[in-house]
């Protein structure tokens, strides 16, 4: 293979992708490289107004960008929004949900342990997580199963292969998200098309405004006692940066991984291969 064909493998032109949580930090960044990469992407956020940060970078094409408001957890927002999508690009060749997230009421902490975390701030943490990367796969998958194409990937988290402390609804979600996965990569191939594909990326630690403050001193800028646990952890000695995900998001969505499906990737400066010793 030469340069040409291989640079060809990374040209998304003509192609819609559909990022859920695409305002925020790590899909936001994601868009970006997206639209640098030729491709047509809609970005579905609860929020649109917070991908405003993002037009003037999706501005410079050559992709093309949109911003529609949809909610994971609301099927037929999705349904509203997939109706637009189609209308501005054609019908969806490739999904990525990056939306998820924690909530504080549902991080054990001195004044909040384990057996006092409310029921609702669980469920709130499960339901983003699972049921937001769920009905996403449902609405835009079936459309992908109709035509007999089309990619799929999610976003795990390091805390899926390692629980981390302080976090069980969310450490226990990403490894929902993990295995449902690989169980949908088997079904989608068995049962309507060997080229539907559906992989996941598991990042490392990422500073974004839902950790910044567990891992840095909001005042002094300088690392919380967690956030020297993770760095001392982190063989790579720093916490990842946005960009640091897009080299494997574009190969999971490329046909250069074409033969790829089920797997999830870490993507965390060899934390997950490290013991501590």
């Amino acid at each position: 293979m030469n340069l040409e064909e291989l640079t060809q493998l990374y040209d998304f032109t003509s192609r819609t992708v559909v990022i859920t949580g695409g305002a925020g930090i790590l899909g936001g960044e994601m868009a970006c490289a997206l639209v640098g990469c030729g491709a047509n992407v809609a970005i579905l956020d609860r929020d649109p107004a917070l991908a405003e940060r993002l037009m003037d970078r999706l501005g410079r094409g050559p992709g093309c960008a949109i911003v529609v408001s949809g909610d994971v957890l609301k099927r037929e927002t999705l349904v509203e929004a997939q109706e637009i999508i189609r209308d501005e690009f054609g019908s969806v060749d490739m999904l990525i949900n990056a939306a998820g997230g924690n909530k504080a009421q549902a991080t054990t902490k001195p004044d909040l342990s384990f057996f006092d975390l409310p029921g609702e701030a669980l469920r709130f943490v499960f339901d983003l997580n699972i049921l937001g990367t769920f009905l996403p796969c449902q609405v835009f998958g079936q459309e992908m199963a109709q035509r007999g194409e089309g990619i799929m990937l999610n976003v795990s988290s390091m805390c899926a292969f390692q629980p981390l402390t302080r976090v069980p609804a969310y450490s226990a979600a990403k490894a929902g998200v993990s295995n449902f996965t690989q169980w949908l990569a088997v079904h989608m191939a068995q049962e309507y098309s060997p080229h539907i594909r559906v992989n996941a990326i598991a990042p490392g630690f990422f500073l974004t405004e839902q950790n910044r403050f567990l891992l840095t001193d909001e005042a002094s800028g300088e690392l919380t006692p967690r956030g020297r646990t993770i760095v001392k952890h982190t063989p790579m000695n720093r916490f990842g940066n946005p960009k640091d995900l897009l080299g494997t998001v574009l190969w999971l969505l490329s046909p250069a991984s074409a033969f790829v499906t089920g797997i999830v990737v870490p993507v965390d400066g060899g934390f997950s291969a490290f013991s501590g010793v």
